[in-house]
C-alpha cells in the first residue's frame, strides 16, 4: 500500500494512493500519517468517499515533522573505495542528522543556495520506524519498519568541509534534499527483498549511481539494532540507508547540479523520486 502526504489547495491531508493514481483522503483516521503510525492504525484504514486525482494534489514529504531524520554515511562498499584513502571498511556505521525543512517533497525544486555552487545528489533507500524501541535485537529489527520511502540526501559539498568532525553544515541548508514521493507499507516486502532492493540515480536521464542493498556494509537490520542503542527509536522516525558511489563529486571535473536539471532516484518497489534544481530567491 501507498501513502502520501499531501497538500489540496490550502488543506494538508494523506491518505492511499491507488493503481489507478487516485488519492483516498484517510485523514478522519488521523490527522497526520506519523500520527496513524504511532496509533498503530495501518492495517485499519477507512478512506473517506472523496477522491482526487494524482495530478490535482501536490506531494509533501510522507512524514511530516519526524522527530528524527538519521543518516547513514558511507554504507556502500565500493562508495568507500571511492573516496581513495586506503582506509579499511568501517567497524561501525557513520551517523549524521537532518532537519525536517532541509528536504522537500516529490517535484518540488531542490533549491542551490547563493552560499554554494556545489549541490550534489545522493539517492537513498529510507527506512520509516513503526514500534520504537531501545536496544532492537537484529533478530526483531524488521518488525520496527512501517514502511520503505526514498531520499535524494542533497549534500553541499564545500560546506561538508567547514569543519574538521562534522558534516552538519553541508547537509541542512533549506530544500537542499527530498523526501517521498510516497510511503510504502512495510507488508509489501519479505526480509529478502530488503536484503537485495535496487536504488538508481539518473540526472537528465543519464544514470549516476546505481547498486544493490546487497552491497552495503551495514545491513537495514544492523542500523536499526545499532541506532537503537543510543537512540529511543519513535514511530515516525526516518532512517536514510546510504548512497551509492557515483554522486557528482566523484566525477573529474565534479558534475554538481545546476538550474533545470532533473534528478530521478528509484528504488525497486517503493517508485521514483523526482526533482528539479532551483536557485534561491533572496
Amino acid at each position: 500500500m501507498r501513502l502520501a502526504s499531501y497538500r489540496h489547495g490550502q488543506r494538508e491531508a494523506w491518505g492511499i494512493i491507488t493503481e489507478d493514481e487516485k488519492v483516498l483522503d484517510c485523514s478522519a483516521v488521523a490527522p497526520t500519517l506519523k500520527a496513524a503510525i504511532e496509533q498503530n492504525q495501518l492495517s485499519n484504514l477507512t478512506p473517506s468517499s472523496t477522491e482526487l486525482a494524482l495530478s490535482e494534489v501536490t506531494l509533501l514529504p510522507p512524514i511530516l515533522h519526524p522527530e528524527k531524520i538519521i543518516c547513514i554515511g558511507v554504507n556502500y562498499a565500493n562508495r568507500n573505495a571511492e573516496y581513495r584513502d586506503n582506509s579499511n571498511e568501517a567497524a561501525y556505521p557513520s551517523v549524521f542528522m537532518r532537519t525536517p525543512d532541509s528536504l522537500t517533497g516529490h517535484n518540488n525544486p531542490l533549491i542551490r543556495p547563493p552560499e554554494s555552487q556545489q549541490l550534489d545528489y545522493e539517492g537513498e533507500i529510507v527506512l520509516v520506524i513503526g514500534q520504537g524501541g531501545r536496544r532492537i535485537r537484529q533478530a526483531d529489527a524488521y518488525q520496527h519498519i512501517a514502511g520503505l520511502t526514498i531520499m535524494n540526501e542533497g549534500t553541499l559539498r564545500d560546506w561538508v568541509r567547514h569543519a574538521k568532525f562534522n558534516v552538519t553544515q553541508g547537509k541542512n541548508f533549506v530544500h537542499s534534499g527530498s523526501l517521498g514521493p510516497w510511503m510504502v507499507t512495510a507488508d509489501q516486502f519479505n526480509p529478502q527483498v530488503y536484503e537485495n532492493m535496487t536504488v538508481t540515480t539518473r540526472v537528465n536521464g543519464e544514470v549516476r549511481q546505481h547498486d544493490t542493498t546487497a552491497n552495503i556494509i551495514f545491513p537495514f537490520a544492523y542500523i536499526i539494532h545499532y541506532l537503537s542503542t543510543f537512540y529511543l527509536l519513535k514511530p515516525g522516525d526516518i532512517i536514510a540507508t546510504g548512497t551509492p558511489n557515483g554522486a557528482g563529486a566523484r566525477f573529474d571535473p565534479p558534475r554538481y547540479l545546476i538550474p533545470g536539471d532533473i534528478v530521478e532516484v528509484e528504488v525497486a518497489g517503493v517508485g521514483t523520486l523526482r526533482n528539479g534544481i532551483a536557485d534561491e530567491s533572496i
